[in-house]
């Protein structure tokens, strides 16, 4: 089977958010982790069978969905999970505000690793909690991993959770097996709930395995709420399905209690969409990492021609590039860039020094991201 990538389809005139920010403005959003491509067939097809049922009452997740769902974890990652351990919500930063809400009391804190998607950091504080923010550290091949010295000084004894995120968004590690056994140790010895987002584990663009923290042992798996969702790898995160996988039976309860009278019902389309997805539309994922690949290249070799004085962090995973543009010495990369064109995600909102990283989304038509590097470089040469 093929599929087509490389087509422009026109957004700016649509309801995207993506698009609607630079309404008017010759500015290419590569900013949210939104990709320009149509979902897979097979879920498209999928959302006219249902609409054409014509009804859209309350609804329940069918046998076939959760069948689809605890298949793809089995197949994919090996994890064999329960169809009893699944809870779903209507998106994964719903899911961030839950767990916090979830474990401990208001005032305990919530430790993470920076720099880190951005409702890391505020999730814990909408719910009354604390959060810790502890630096990834480079290693001499650029890529990050935790600054274990730092996580063991951070803890306080009001600290009652760890939020992983794996594989990592923004500076696409996916961790070794080693390295989350270290996680799941460090939880363990701190007496901490590990809250992992995995959102991005069907991205991983090297030949690398996704290993679920849950998966690693008995307790590892009692102390983990994993969050996951068809959202970001088969493009349909505006149709609101996302799960968390709760192995414990208490920690479940605790979580299900957090979300009464606050969590909507979910949508029989957002269902339809993530058992198209899971069940039926691998070729199309498998396609979609072919072109990824190729985007992520790209960028690595316009940078090494044209501009050598960004540095791109080694991106095994997910489709966003973290940029060193610290050379540049731009107080705020991310105005800077908008106002030549190109619209970024300024590195300062993931918890970034200032002026020091940008992040740039190439889950787009080449085309598209050709032009927006092609403008970056004419940015750097006008500064």
């Amino acid at each position: 089977m093929t599929f087509d990538f490389d087509t422009v389809i026109d957004r700016a005139a649509s309801d995207s958010r993506k698009w609607r920010k630079y309404a008017g403005r010759n500015i290419l959003p590569l900013w949210v982790a939104d990709m320009d491509f149509a979902a897979p067939p097979a879920v498209v097809a999928a959302l006219h069978r249902r609409v054409d049922h014509g009804i859209f009452g309350y609804s329940a997740a069918m046998p076939s969905l959760l069948e689809a769902v605890v298949g793809y974890c089995a197949g994919h990652y090996g994890w064999k999970i329960e169809a009893s351990w699944i809870v779903w919500l209507p998106g994964l930063v719903t899911g961030l505000n839950l767990a916090a809400s979830a474990v401990g009391e208001k005032g305990d804190a919530v430790l993470t690793a920076t720099p880190i998607y951005p409702p890391f950091m505020s999730a814990p504080r909408n719910m009354g909690r604390e959060t810790i923010g502890v630096p990834l550290v480079p290693r001499a091949d650029g890529r990050y991993e935790f600054d274990w010295p730092a996580m063991e000084r951070a803890v306080t004894p009001r600290t009652k959770v760890f939020f992983l995120c794996s594989p990592h968004n923004p500076v696409g590690r996916v961790f070794t097996r080693a390295e989350l056994e270290q996680v799941a140790a460090f939880c363990a010895r701190h007496n901490l709930v590990l809250v992992s987002d995995d959102i991005h584990c069907d991205l991983i663009l090297d030949d690398l395995p996704h290993i679920p923290v849950a998966s690693l042992s008995a307790d590892a798996a009692a102390r983990t709420i994993t969050l996951l969702a068809p959202s970001k790898t088969y493009n349909i995160a505006g149709l609101a399905c996302s799960l968390a996988v709760i192995p414990d039976t208490k920690l479940r309860s605790q979580f299900v209690r957090s979300m009464a009278g606050i969590v909507p019902e979910m949508s029989p389309l957002g269902y339809a969409a993530c058992e198209a997805a899971f069940r039926d539309s691998e070729p199309w994922r498998q396609a979609l990492l072919d072109y990824l690949r190729g985007n992520r290249d790209c960028i690595a070799a316009f940078l090494q021609d044209h501009l050598p004085m960004i540095k791109l962090t080694p991106c095994e995973a997910t489709y966003l590039a973290w940029l060193d543009v610290s050379a540049l010495n731009l107080k705020n990369p991310g105005l800077f860039f908008e106002e030549h064109g190109v619209g970024l995600a300024d590195g300062v909102q993931y918890g970034a020094p200032a002026g020091q990283f940008v992040r740039l989304n190439f889950g787009c038509p080449r085309a598209t991201l050709t032009e927006a590097l092609a403008r970056m470089k004419r940015a750097v040469a006008q500064a």
